[in-house]
């Protein structure tokens, strides 16, 4: 079987989709369609199913992928490291959102790289759930941190860990607020700034929807699409912002932030570990997976 054609049809099956299989491989979209018709016909089955937006592989188009892409991709990991050099490094391409990335996992992946660990380069690369799960999808990750767990066979999730919220303020609000927060719950709130990441708020209407059920009715006055920045903003005595335990951790127990509430049953929210199915097969990725979960087992 031609290994060009397996590596066209594990793109679509990736990518969902002739039009985006194409431009990944560089290819037109005739070609590409061309050469799965080739395959199916070699197989004697269909691997896709033709739908008004993009492609759904059939039982025998998923299996085939399961089984033929972790060995594509050890060939082009092998292409790419190369032969003769003994002294290149595999690398590995991880991707996630920025804050929890560069506070959690880099740290943690960083003790495989170099000649002391496991021997491989370490490349990262900051985004959304979409984004990062669509880009493992693409072939251009090898190991995805998410909020959302993917659906469907092709990727394969992990849970990695859950992170607590905490509603918090300078201590110049908790002054300004009393004892109305106690009595009054959300209604307390209603004049205090909200600092953010996005102008929907989606920690703050999280927490509000979890603890209080109701909707935030302040708008938000600071908005920073990074949550270090939502940190640093609440510091200064911006608002009140809604924020992972572990990144205002030390700023609580220095008195630059206070926790404004202590709910019985505190918001949650969960990270996954996301593969591409079958990728686990290949040694770099499979240890950096089980370093990062290991690593998370102390992160609570």
């Amino acid at each position: 079987m031609d290994l060009a054609l397996l590596r066209t049809f594990v793109t679509v099956h990736r990518a969902g989709s002739f039009t985006r299989a194409a431009a990944l491989l560089g290819l037109s979209q005739p070609a590409v369609t061309s050469q799965i018709r080739t395959l199916e016909r070699q197989l004697g089955r269909p691997l896709f199913l033709r739908q008004a937006r993009g492609v759904t592989p059939t039982t025998i188009g998923d299996e085939l992928a399961h089984k033929a892409a972790p060995h594509l991709d050890a060939l082009v990991e092998i292409t790419e490291t190369g032969l003769d050099d003994e002294s290149s490094l595999r690398s590995l391409h991880l991707a996630g959102p920025p804050e929890f990335t560069a506070e959690r996992a880099l740290p943690a992946l960083t003790e495989l790289t170099g000649e002391e660990g496991q021997g491989f380069a370490l490349r990262a690369s900051f985004g959304n759930a979409e984004e990062t799960l669509e880009g493992l999808a693409a072939g251009h990750h090898d190991l995805a941190i998410s909020t959302a767990r993917p659906r469907g066979g092709l990727l394969t999730a992990t849970t990695l860990c859950d992170e607590m919220h905490v509603l918090v303020a300078a201590p110049q609000w908790v002054d300004r607020i009393g004892s109305g927060l106690r009595h009054k719950g959300a209604h307390a709130l209603e004049d205090v700034p909200v600092v953010e990441v996005h102008e929907s708020l989606p920690f703050v209407s999280r927490y509000w929807a979890s603890v209080y059920d109701c909707r935030p009715a302040a708008p938000g006055t600071v908005i920073v699409p990074d949550l270090r920045a939502v940190l640093a903003c609440a510091v200064a005595g911006a608002g009140l912002a809604v924020l992972p335990r572990y990144l205002c951790a030390a700023a609580l127990e220095r008195g630059d932030v206070v926790a404004l509430h202590d709910p019985p049953v505190p918001p949650l929210r969960t990270y996954f570990l996301v593969v591409r199915t079958g990728t686990l097969a290949m040694p770099h990725v499979a240890r950096a997976h089980e370093w990062l979960l290991r690593a998370a087992s102390g992160w609570a």
